[in-house]
């Protein structure tokens, strides 16, 4: 019976842990954790991932379990590794945002402000169109078990009752950070070439002719070759982001 209650307890702390890690990841990840699906939703994914993976894990938690003073530090390292794997995922999410970002600036629709879901804050129209789509290429194409994976693997980056180091999680950040926005750019690079053609196309037509309303004849050209140039170049820059994601989250959360 003794036997029993250790184990029944030694098992409860020891899913806390699990579900502390993935909980905090899944609460705040791309598709899983954004700001339009429910909290109760996401609490229930969180726990019922938790008790999925947690075999896959349990040999990864510390046996005999600490007592209840080293049991605090340990759940809040764990809340801290998920939500480092938890933004990092994010962060390369927004690489959709801001590719929308600077085509709106590139196609003259910067001022069209809407909601944008993903972000749970205002955005430009791109950005919020890319964003959605973004999120529903996610799901098509399963790279939602990428992250989940992600977070199992990293118990052999982070492992539980190890302090994480505060400097390499700042440097990661940074070169995610530096990766997403130059994924961005990249998604974002025809658009940059078009403005840069038309704007050079419209200094030179008011050098030859200074009498016409240059910005009248550059606005609605400008918007309407960008919709154009959107048309052909969306699934070609989703698939780029799809490939930059899965690698980009294979090396930061699978050890390279």
């Amino acid at each position: 019976m003794n036997a029993l209650e250790d184990f029944l307890v030694s098992g409860v702390l020891a899913f806390m842990l699990v579900f502390m890690r993935m909980g905090t990841a899944v609460m705040i990840m791309p598709g899983l954790g954004d700001s339009f699906v429910p909290q109760k939703i996401r609490l229930h994914m969180a726990l019922g991932l938790s008790l999925v993976l947690f075999p896959l894990v349990i040999g990864k938690v510390p046996a005999p379990m600490p007592g209840p003073a080293m049991l605090l530090p340990l759940i809040g390292m764990e809340f801290i590794v998920g939500l480092f794997i938890g933004t990092i995922a994010r962060i390369f999410m927004t690489a959709m945002d801001t590719a929308g970002m600077i085509i709106s600036f590139s196609s003259s629709l910067s001022n069209a402000q809407l909601f944008n879901p993903s972000l749970a804050s205002q955005g430009s129209l791109m950005g919020a169109f890319l964003s959605v789509t973004g999120v529903v290429f996610l799901f098509a194409t399963n790279l939602h078990h990428l992250l989940i994976m992600g977070v199992v693997e990293s118990y052999e980056l982070f492992p539980i009752g190890v302090l994480p180091d505060s400097g390499s999680m700042a440097d990661l950040m940074a070169r995610a950070v530096a990766s997403s926005f130059l994924i961005g750019i990249e998604i974002s690079a025809p658009f940059i070439i078009l403005t840069t053609l038309i704007y050079v196309g419209m200094g030179v037509l008011s050098r030859l002719m200074p009498q016409v309303q240059v910005f009248m004849i550059a606005l609605p050209l400008q918007i309407v070759l960008s919709l154009i140039l959107m048309t052909m170049t969306l699934s070609v820059g989703l698939l780029y982001w799809a490939h930059e994601f899965e690698d980009s989250m294979v090396y930061f959360l699978g050890g390279g």
